[in-house]
């Protein structure tokens, strides 16, 4: 038997593999068939994707080859499906080695291809000023346009509400950005300030519709440029002013409301107390706040995953509800009302991954082929995570307790009456 033949491999994985809800192919013309009808077929088109899996066995390995073009798949759809429905068998170590040593045959025992040219290696230490700007710009620094393609035209990047009736994405987010609103108070003059403001959707809705005075804050330099150049375009400039700024130097300013939509996933578990407490300072004694963002459904924080972490969000960091909780009532607020839209999101990864396979080609000359391939992996693995019940969504209205609220009010009143009257 040559070098670099697949058939050790494959007689490995059909022993190891007695049901199979999909088909392998292999460069050699090999094939390992299903046993199920329907399934997906994955293409290992050379030598180097088995490589890329032996280097970093799991999601991290097969990922690489997917983002090189070494891995094809006919139907990313049915293989997001089998993620966390189907389970593989356990294997003993004699059976690991023997796959281990069939693999390496497969490859032809060469040293594995470097990782792609889209993987990131975070810088330093986790969730630091510089860590959350560098990785914070690898996500979003892909290109305005990039994004505008499967987005909706408020380019938010964050869930929709289908729940009331919205039958377009547009509408659905129209829906979401109208409801936060709401929760938070706004109304004319109302000074809010919004947290990882993105392309500004949720400001210039504020401003727009419920005449709020508006400071939006990103780490991005593109979306600020591009956020203040949509208010303005929207006739609402002198209400909005988005700027670079981290959460941690907003310093002594003060609002009346303040939303965080889609940021407490890049905050990470150990910063959570901090962000909240930030958040407490910064907002006025009658104040409310709309907390809203991914988060895991088991009682842990939950680290991003290999892929996830070098491609798509270094540092990602999902916190469950009681975490988040427990952090803005160590800070001081109140919950007022929680939320549960996950099924929203669901249906918002679902348009995105098809307005952003409307525009592949597009998409590729912006993006490049790897960025590409990480992006309609992404949007269905993470669409994936709520639907299996890995992950949920949650909107948390707060504000501080009515007794803090009430003796703050009776302090000020107490110290205006102390004050000398002019004459």
């Amino acid at each position: 038997m040559s070098e670099g033949s697949t058939l050790p491999l494959r007689t490995a994985i059909e022993g190891a593999l007695p049901d199979r809800p999909f088909t392998l192919e292999f460069w050699d013309g090999g094939r390992v068939e299903a046993t199920r009808d329907g399934g997906p077929v994955v293409s290992f088109r050379s030598p180097a994707a088995i490589s890329h899996v032996l280097r970093a066995p799991g999601e991290l390995g097969l990922g690489r080859a997917y983002v090189t073009g070494e891995i094809e798949i006919d139907d990313i759809d049915k293989v997001m499906d089998l993620l966390g429905r189907f389970q593989a068998p356990p294997m003993g170590p004699i059976q690991k080695a023997r796959f281990g040593l069939a693999a390496a045959r497969a490859a032809g025992f060469k040293r594995p291809p470097p990782p792609p040219a889209a993987e990131l290696q975070p810088p330093g230490k986790r969730h630091t000023k510089r860590f959350d700007s560098e990785t914070v710009r690898h996500h979003y620094d892909v290109s305005n346009e990039f994004f505008a393609l499967f987005l909706d035209e408020s380019m938010t990047y964050s869930c929709a509400l289908f729940a009331d009736g919205a039958q377009t994405l547009e509408e659905a987010q129209f829906a979401k950005l109208d409801l936060v609103c709401r929760k938070v108070g706004l109304e004319p003059g109302t000074r809010l300030l919004d947290i990882g403001s993105g392309w500004g959707s949720m400001g210039i809705h504020a401003a727009r519709e419920f005449g709020a005075k508006v400071t939006g804050i990103t780490l991005s330099p593109p979306q600020a440029e591009l956020a203040n150049q949509r208010a303005r375009e929207a006739g609402v400039g002198e209400l909005c002013e988005f700027r670079v700024q981290d959460y941690r130097d907003l310093g002594n300013e003060r609002f009346d409301s303040i939303s965080s939509i889609g940021m407490i996933e890049h905050v990470g578990g150990d910063n959570i107390d901090e962000y909240a407490a930030c958040i407490e300072k910064a907002l006025d004694e009658d104040g409310r706040v709309l907390n809203h963002g991914i988060t895991w459904t088991e009682p842990e924080v939950h680290l991003g995953a290999d892929f996830s972490e070098r491609y798509v969000f270094p540092g990602g960091e999902i916190p469950p509800l009681s975490r988040v909780l427990l952090a803005f009532e160590r800070a001081g607020l109140e919950p007022l009302h929680v939320e549960n839209i996950h099924r929203d999101y669901i249906e918002t990864l679902r348009h995105w991954a098809e307005r952003l396979d409307q525009n592949l080609a597009e998409a590729e000359r912006l993006a490049g082929a790897e960025r590409l391939r990480v992006w309609r992996l992404y949007l269905r693995a993470a669409r994936n995570g709520f639907e299996v019940g890995l992950t949920s969504c949650f909107q948390t209205m707060l504000s501080r307790p009515i007794v803090e609220r009430a003796g703050a009010t009776q302090q000020r009143s107490e110290a205006e009456a102390r004050r000398p009257v002019a004459g």
